[in-house]
């Protein structure tokens, strides 16, 4: 029997779709992957009182650090370094967590400002929702060893895509993109 190829876990979705919460519930009891990088995580660490002060090193330490990661996927940072890894035997498994509309992920974060958790502007979760989308299907699923796209607008979550049986056309149909 084959080795295992060494894995990295990517938990990504817009700001407030729950990565966080995914990520503690499904990589220790479905991957069994205790250890995970996750910049909102470091944040808490660097500036529990004041979060946004934190960012930009936490943001530079995971991107030390990555591993398992938590990203909104707005943008291609990750692109470079899964490509290099992906070229040194690692696997990249995906896992998306899909909110239908913008409107939805600014309460999520509202709510959790609220419990003393980080901010996000607004104008900022706008930007980005899209973005994260476009590059999900354009960029990171192509990449992907192996994917799943979930629907997480409530809990639990619920799968509604994945490598073994769709393709990337097929999610763009079910987004809507």
């Amino acid at each position: 029997m084959p080795a295992l190829k060494p894995t990295i876990y990517l938990i990504a979705g817009c700001n407030g779709a729950g990565k966080t919460t995914f990520a503690k519930e499904f990589l220790p009891y479905e991957v069994k992957c205790l250890r995970f990088y996750n910049a909102d995580e470091i944040v808490r660490g660097l500036s529990p009182l004041d979060p946004s002060a934190g960012a930009i090193k936490a943001g530079r330490l995971l991107l030390g650090e990555v591993r398992d990661s938590i990203s909104t996927l707005s943008g291609k940072t990750y692109i470079r370094i899964f490509e290099r890894a992906l070229s040194s035997g690692y696997d990249l498994e995906l896992h998306y967590l899909w909110l239908s509309n913008v409107e939805q992920t600014i309460a999520r974060v509202r709510r959790r400002v609220i419990m003393g958790e980080h901010d996000v502007p607004a104008a900022d979760i706008r930007r980005r929702f899209k973005r994260s989308l476009s590059r999900l299907l354009d960029d990171y699923l192509p990449l992907a060893t192996r994917w799943a796209i979930w629907d997480n607008r409530g809990l639990p979550a619920k799968q509604l895509a994945t490598s073994a049986t769709d393709d990337i056309n097929s999610v763009r149909r079910l987004i809507g993109l």
